[in-house]
């Protein structure tokens, strides 16, 4: 019989990674990208002979296709999309069909903010702990590249509303949701009601011997919970002490109960966590309680917290100078980000936004702006939106196209005591390949401009 055709769309991490396990399966991969193939992804393709195409889609071939998986980073609306759909060709994501592959136990951590940090100290976790975990998803390697070979008890997996909106069977038997603010309303119709149920699809194929932790301060996934039954086992965590929680900070203490089928009481001090801001109290308390379902021991979980480091571009210390701080939030690619970055910090702010706006009303940042922030510089080719926001209500707005220049600026409006916080609240790709790529170049603009390799 022959193989399934399998169409991939897009060549990126997650594109490659199916094709991948598609060709180890005895399957017929093609994979098909409208852009050019990065240099590493097309030497992978040719090394293990899978017929790719870029720089147009050949949709006589594609069209074919018994099944398609789609890369998260396109949107229903493009024209092979519209084209597939009108066909009724089956779309899956990447996370369901690596999830045909593997019998291990899945930790599915979603949000539109924290889902990183957690993801990595879930792990992190977990495998100081001795427990057989991988790490994939959204974050380093693709779900589909690690369960070829299937070798791990656990995967914690950092997942997107847009790998969530193409699965079917997938499921989680641990799933976290951290928040839920708007975010990619460009790709939901400009409906918020669209992305939180694509966010809630966390949750799809979950039985009551399953686990969902979330954070019930977050008044988008109360209401929701208050007008859906869901069918796993609810974990809340929350900042302050509120009915039926599981996890609440308390006074210098993070302070955990767990049912009594996994264990007692247990406290941490905040003083032992190498993490900043509230939020970040929320992604830790997240994190531990996966650890202790799993039954990680206290003394594991207050030993790896002890050497975790967070993940670079979030709240990233990159350097200090006369006693300014620089900060690297380059991650922070939306408004409920920065605001948390803004919270982390109670000395006075030059704040470097910008880039390409996602729908964003600056209006809920005003109140933090003028209660923190000191000076703003617009680093983007279109910054007219931010400039708007806030004019008349900060004194200091500067504009440039150069993160040196940024840099330069924001330095020349600080004084000692003072942050500069690299918090964009919006995409990277009018000026930088990426978030990472951004967070580099300011790191690397700060370094220039203190002269000298700094030890943070």
């Amino acid at each position: 019989m022959e193989a399934k055709r399998i169409v991939i769309l897009g060549a990126g991490e997650s594109g490659v990674g199916a094709a991948l396990l598609a060709r180890a399966k005895g399957l017929t991969p093609f994979v098909s990208d409208s852009g050019k193939i990065q240099p590493e992804y097309k030497e992978v393709l040719f090394k293990h002979s899978i017929p790719h195409e870029e720089g147009q889609h050949d949709e006589a071939y594609l069209l074919t296709a018994d099944e398609v998986v789609k890369s998260p980073g396109i949107p229903d609306n493009a024209p092979i999309m519209l084209k597939i759909h009108e066909q009724k060709i089956p779309v899956i994501s990447e996370i369901e069909f690596a999830f045909r592959y593997t019998k291990a136990r899945i930790i599915a951590i979603t949000g539109t903010n924290g889902k990183t940090t957690t993801s990595l100290l879930t792990y992190y976790l977990l495998h100081q702990a001795g427990l057989n975990v991988c790490l994939a998803g959204n974050i380093g390697f693709s779900f589909s590249k690690e369960v070829i070979e299937d070798k791990f008890d656990y995967y914690v997996l950092e997942v997107s509303s847009f790998q969530l909106d193409y699965i079917r069977d997938f499921k989680a038997d641990i799933a976290v949701l951290l928040n839920i603010t708007p975010d990619h309303l460009d790709r939901y119709d400009y409906d918020f009601n669209n992305y939180i149920a694509s966010k809630f699809r966390i949750l799809n194929n979950m039985t009551r011997d399953d686990i969902f932790i979330y954070f019930k301060e977050d008044d988008v996934i109360n209401n929701y919970l208050g007008q859906h039954d869901i069918l796993p086992r609810k974990l809340a965590i929350a900042l302050h002490e509120l009915p039926d929680i599981n996890a609440r900070m308390n006074g210098k203490y993070l302070k955990f109960t767990m049912p009594a089928k996994e264990g007692s009481e247990f406290k941490l001090s905040m003083g032992s966590i190498n993490l900043t801001g509230p939020h970040n109290m929320v992604n830790t308390m997240a994190a531990v309680m996966i650890a202790k379902v799993l039954n990680v021991s206290d003394a594991k979980i207050r030993k790896a917290l002890k050497t975790f480091n967070n993940v670079p571009h979030r709240l990233e210390k990159v350097g200090e100078y006369n006693n300014v701080a620089f900060i690297n939030d380059s991650k922070a690619t939306n408004l409920d980000a920065t605001i948390k970055a803004l919270e982390s910090y109670d000395r006075p702010i030059i704040w470097i936004a910008g880039g390409v706006d996602k729908g964003n009303d600056y209006d809920v940042l005003l109140s933090h702006v003028q209660q923190k922030v000191k000076g703003i510089i617009c680093l983007g080719r279109d910054n007219r939106k931010i400039v708007s926001a806030f004019k008349g209500h900060i004194r200091e707005i500067k504009e440039t196209i150069d993160v040196r220049r940024a840099v330069r600026n924001a330095f020349k409006l600080a004084t000692p005591g003072d942050v500069i916080l690299f918090s964009p609240a919006c995409a990277s790709f009018d000026l930088f390949e990426n978030y990472a790529d951004r967070g580099n170049k300011f790191r690397e603009a700060v370094k220039k401009l203190i002269g000298k390799t700094e030890k943070v």
